[in-house]
């Protein structure tokens, strides 16, 4: 009892350096995975290892808001929320003896002083939810340790490490936690690690924190726009950029800006149309406008910094009239917010 408590003391101080907006990562102990480290929103179950490990810059994150999976996919949660952006996912072996239920009830008494919105929970007869991270591309993702999971009560019977997700005694708790002004998506499932033999819990830590992709990373070269003119008489070009209802040329066209005076310097004789196309968001006037200008700013830019002949070009803005995707959703809207080069 008294090693418990003060284990339990040294968890809430972790807790109390979260809630004073200290950032800090535990040291990893014997065992962890190379390059692996804890998230710094959340620490780890005193005495667990980190077995399992990935992390990207900008990459999506699935988390379910409810038990149930796609129909006929044990992979695709039926009811979810994704959020792109950056994205931790970790896996734990928990001391030998430490039942699933305390290392989730630590998780879960943690979260929620920390401020934890509770968006979805899921005690026991959780379905197929693990299979999320066991199988499939999650798991393919993840940087296993050396080593396994090993019986505590047939020795010589092992397993590997992702064999410690499973289904036995799962328990989920799924929300959002605000901290140092950024808002995160916070996930954290316990369960019996492996088999009831191995005696230990395993954990998984899933952190998401949405933020907008590096943008001005693809372009289309001179080539394949001369192609796509030859084929369909239009291109709609991605690599120019605007802040949200501003018609003012962002540093990261400057790459589709230079591709576009190359192909008119290729091609004496093109004359072309420049059209600018918005989503549905706010009134069809303001749209139009907005598309025009926008329009007019590439064909000025083309003109003054890469001495384009004027007459060659004309703006022109449609506003939302010609969309290539719905805008019920954001990724839609995005494809529909573009620049299109016509031939005349």
């Amino acid at each position: 009892m008294f090693r418990m408590v003060v284990a339990h003391r040294i968890f809430f101080r972790w807790l109390l350096a979260l809630v004073a907006g200290t950032l800090h990562v535990a040291a990893a102990v014997a065992g962890d995975v190379q390059d692996g480290q804890d998230s710094p929103l959340l620490t780890r179950f005193t005495g667990s290892t980190l077995v399992g490990y990935s992390h990207a810059d900008w990459a999506q994150a699935t988390f379910p808001l409810a038990r149930e999976m796609a129909p006929g996919d044990n992979q695709a949660f039926g009811k979810a929320d994704m959020v792109e952006g950056e994205v931790t996912r970790l896996v734990y072996l928990g001391p030998h003896g430490k039942t699933p239920l305390e290392v989730f009830r630590n998780y879960e008494q943690a979260l929620k002083a920390a401020g934890l919105q509770v968006k979805f929970r899921c005690e026991l007869d959780c379905g197929m939810l693990f299979f999320h991270w066991r199988f499939g591309p999650v798991a393919d993702a993840m940087h296993w340790a050396d080593g396994y999971l090993e019986s505590a009560q047939r020795p010589g019977r092992k397993w590997g490490y992702a064999d410690a997700i499973t289904g036995d005694e799962g328990r989920l708790l799924y929300g959002t936690l605000t901290h140092g002004g950024r808002s995160s998506n916070v996930l954290v499932y316990t369960s019996l690690a492996g088999y009831e033999e191995v005696e230990a819990s395993n954990t998984v830590v899933e952190v998401a924190q949405a933020r907008a992709m590096q943008t001005g990373q693809v372009t289309v070269n001179a080539d394949a726009m001369a192609k796509g003119l030859a084929a369909e008489g239009k291109i709609a070009l991605y690599g120019i950029y605007f802040d949200t209802g501003k018609s003012v040329l962002k540093p990261e066209s400057d790459a589709q800006l230079k591709e576009m005076a190359q192909l008119l310097a290729n091609d004496k004789a093109l004359k072309a149309y420049i059209i600018g196309h918005t989503d549905n968001q706010g009134s069809f006037d303001d749209n139009l406008k907005l598309s025009l200008a926008r329009a007019q700013a590439v064909r000025d830019a083309l003109v003054t910094r890469y001495k384009v002949d004027g007459t060659r070009l004309m703006p022109w803005g449609v506003a939302n009239v010609a969309p290539v995707a719905s805008n019920a959703g954001e990724e839609g809207r995005a494809r529909n917010r573009r620049v299109e080069l016509v031939a005349r």
